[in-house]
């Protein structure tokens, strides 16, 4: 029997690219987004995936920033900053 996976979500694989890519220096940022994908990693969409990966291109001081609220994202990754927020 063949098991297929939905093509909307991310398959093991890519969620453990994604969560390797996920750590960071700075712990309180390692710790909210270990947080957050354990909590909605399996059900990220690629649009997500792709706000994700243009946070990950951040420094960890400028992630940091974003998600402490010192500073306001741009509105291509104010909704998955915000799920940050509440993780």
């Amino acid at each position: 029997m063949k098991i297929e996976s939905d093509p909307n979500f991310l398959d093991d694989r890519q969620l453990a690219r994604i969560r390797w890519r996920c750590r960071r220096g700075l712990l309180e940022n390692d710790l909210i987004l270990a947080r957050f994908l354990d909590a909605k990693g399996a059900t990220l969409t690629e649009e997500q995936v792709a706000m994700l990966d243009t946070l990950l291109a951040l420094t960890d001081n400028e992630l940091w920033d974003l998600i402490a609220g010192r500073c306001e994202p741009e509105a291509s990754v104010r909704p998955l900053v915000d799920e940050l927020r509440i993780a």
